[in-house]
C-alpha cells in the first residue's frame, strides 16, 4: 500500500500543464488564424474578385442596352430613367454612337474627350496599353491603363441589335483603395477581436475547468489517502457525472481501505496471539516438566522403596507414604494454580465486579492463614479501618492469600508482617510488608514471572510452586489496575491498588 501511494505521489509531481492555458491557447490561436486567413485572402483575391465583378457588371448592363435598342425603346422615357441607374450603380461611363457618327445616348456631358478616349482605346492609341480581357461577335472588353492618369479601365465597345455602336468604361482603382481601406479596417477588428476573444475565451473555459481542476485536487487528495474532499458540481453534465462518480469512487476505496486496514490488524493480532500461545506452551512444557520432575522421582523413588520393603517396620512405611501424599498434594494443587493462570491469561475467566468490604475481606484471609503464621512463629499486624471497594472479591480474597503466604515463608529477623491501606482520590493501595531479606534488583522485574524463584532451596523447603506471584499480576491485569514490589529498609512490601468509586470501573 505504501508503495502504491508513494508512486502515485511521484506521479503527481511530474509537470502538469494548465488545461486552461492550453483551451485557451488553442482557440485564440484559431480567432487570430481566421483574421490572418482573412487578410490574406482579402489581399490576395479580392481584387481579382472585384475585377470578375466588374466585368460581368459591363457584360449585363451591354444585355440589358442591346435588348432595349432591340426593342427599339432607346429614346423612351422609362430607358432614359434605367439608363441613368444603369451608369450612377455601375460607376459607368457609356456611349451610344448611331451609323452616322451622332451621339445617340451618352452618360457624361464631355461627349467630345469621351469619344476620343473611346477611340483609343478601340484603336490603341495610348501606347499600345490595352489587354483584350474577353471578346464574342457584339462585344469585346479590354483592360486599358491610362498613364496620364494612373489609372486603369475596363472598356466594352461593341454594336447593337439595331447597329448603333456602344462603348462603356468602367474604372479599376478604386478596388485596390476598397482593398487597402478593407485591410486595414480588417487588422483594427481583428487585433480587437483577438483581445476580446481572449479574454470572454479565458473566462468561459475558466468556467469549464473548474470542476476539472476541482476533480484534479480531490484526486490528489485521493493519492495520498484522503476521502474527505468531495465534488460538490451540480451542473449535471458530464464532468459533473464524473464528480458524482469520484465522490462514490473515493467512498468505496474509503470503505475498502477501512475493512483492509481492520483485516491486516486482525491479522496481526492473531499472528501476535498465536505466536504468544506457542511460546506460552512451550514455556508451559519447559516449566511443567521441570518442576513436576522433583516430586515425581520423589514418589517413584518411595514408592519403589515400598514395593521392595527398603524399611520394613511400620514407622518407615509410614513415612514413606506422608512423602508420596505430600509430593502428589504439591502437584495437585501446582496443577490447579496453573489451570487458574491459564484461565486468567487467556481471558476466560468470568469477572464479577461488585462492591465489598475489604477489611472485613482481609480478617477472613487472616483467620485461614493464622495456623501458618503460628507454624512459622510470624506476627500480623493489620490495621483495620472500614473501606469498600470495587473488584471480584473471590480474585481479591486469592491475591490476599498469595501475598501473605508469600509473606510469611519469607519473614525474618523480627518477623513481622504489616498489612495497611494508602488512601488515593479515587483508589486504595493494599500494602503487604513483611521483614527479612530485601529482594536483589536484578530479580524484581522476574519475580512475576511464571515459576521464578529468587530464593530456590527456600522456596522448595516451604512447597512453593513460583506460581502465585504469577497468578496475583494476572489476576491484576484482569482489572486494568497496577501491583508491584518495593523494597524497603527492612523488609519487602508487595502491593496492588483497587478502585473506591464506581465511575472506574470504565476500561
Amino acid at each position: 500500500m505504501n508503495r502504491i501511494k508513494e508512486k502515485l505521489s511521484k506521479t503527481s509531481l511530474k509537470k502538469c500543464h494548465s488545461i486552461t492555458r492550453q483551451f485557451a491557447g488553442i482557440i485564440i490561436g484559431l480567432v487570430t488564424g481566421t483574421v490572418f486567413l482573412c487578410w490574406l485572402l482579402n489581399t490576395v483575391f479580392l481584387e481579382g474578385y472585384y475585377g470578375k465583378t466588374k466585368q460581368k457588371l459591363l457584360i449585363d448592363s451591354f444585355t440589358r442596352i442591346n435588348q432595349v435598342a432591340k426593342a427599339g425603346e432607346l429614346d423612351s422615357a422609362d430607358f432614359s430613367v434605367e439608363f441613368d441607374k444603369i451608369c450612377s450603380n455601375g460607376n459607368i461611363t457609356i456611349l451610344i454612337i448611331d451609323s452616322e457618327g451622332n451621339v445617340e445616348k451618352s452618360s457624361t456631358r464631355d461627349i467630345q474627350n469621351a469619344r476620343e478616349q473611346f477611340m483609343d482605346a478601340m484603336f490603341g492609341a495610348l501606347d499600345d496599353t490595352k489587354d483584350k480581357i474577353a471578346s464574342t461577335r457584339d462585344y469585346e472588353i479590354i483592360k486599358q491603363v491610362d498613364n496620364r492618369l494612373l489609372a486603369d479601365y475596363y472598356v466594352l465597345w461593341g454594336i447593337l441589335s439595331d447597329g448603333h455602336l456602344i462603348m462603356m468604361r468602367t474604372p479599376l482603382e478604386s478596388i485596390r483603395e476598397s482593398v487597402k481601406i478593407s485591410n486595414k479596417f480588417l487588422s483594427y477588428i481583428g487585433i480587437l477581436a483577438v483581445i476580446l476573444s481572449a479574454i470572454t475565451i479565458y473566462f468561459v473555459i475558466r468556467k469549464v475547468t473548474m470542476p476539472i481542476l476541482e476533480l484534479t485536487d480531490i484526486s490528489k487528495k485521493m493519492i495520498q489517502l484522503d476521502f474527505d474532499a468531495k465534488y460538490t458540481g451540480n451542473s449535471k453534465n458530464e464532468i459533473d457525472q464524473l464528480g458524482a462518480h469520484m465522490n462514490q469512487l473515493s467512498e468505496t476505496l474509503e470503505h475498502t481501505i477501512s475493512e483492509l486496514k481492520s483485516a491486516n490488524n486482525e491479522l496481526i493480532v492473531d499472528n501476535e496471539r498465536k505466536t504468544k500461545i506457542d511460546t506460552m506452551r512451550k514455556e508451559f512444557l519447559s516449566n511443567v516438566s521441570h518442576e513436576l520432575k522433583t516430586p515425581l522421582a520423589l514418589i517413584q523413588g518411595y514408592a519403589e522403596g515400598l514395593k521392595e520393603c527398603v524399611n520394613d517396620d511400620a514407622e518407615s512405611r509410614e513415612f514413606y507414604c506422608e512423602v508420596i501424599m505430600d509430593e502428589a498434594d504439591k502437584m495437585n494443587q501446582m496443577v490447579k494454580k496453573l489451570l487458574t493462570l491459564n484461565q486468567l491469561e487467556f481471558g476466560n475467566d468470568e469477572i464479577t465486579m461488585e462492591r465489598f468490604d475489604l477489611t472485613e475481606l482481609i480478617k477472613g484471609v487472616l483467620g485461614s492463614v493464622s495456623i501458618l503464621a503460628l507454624q512459622n512463629d510470624v506476627a500480623v499486624e493489620f490495621e483495620e479501618e472500614s473501606c469498600y471497594v470495587w473488584a471480584d472479591e473471590f480474585k481479591v480474597e486469592e491475591v490476599i492469600t498469595n501475598y501473605l503466604s508469600n509473606a510469611i515463608h519469607h519473614a525474618e529477623f523480627e518477623k513481622k508482617i504489616r498489612i495497611f491501606y494508602t488512601k488515593k482520590e479515587d483508589c486504595v493501595r493494599i500494602s503487604v510488608f513483611n521483614t527479612g531479606k530485601q529482594i536483589p534488583k536484578e530479580d524484581i522485574e522476574h519475580i512475576w514471572d511464571k515459576f521464578y524463584k529468587v530464593d530456590k532451596a527456600r522456596t522448595r523447603e516451604y512447597g512453593g510452586s513460583g506460581i502465585g506471584l504469577s497468578i496475583v499480576k494476572a489476576i491484576m491485569d484482569s482489572f486494568h489496575k497496577d501491583c508491584g514490589v518495593e523494597n524497603c529498609e527492612n523488609g519487602v512490601e508487595f502491593w496492588f491498588e483497587l478502585d473506591t468509586n464506581n465511575g472506574c470501573l470504565i476500561v
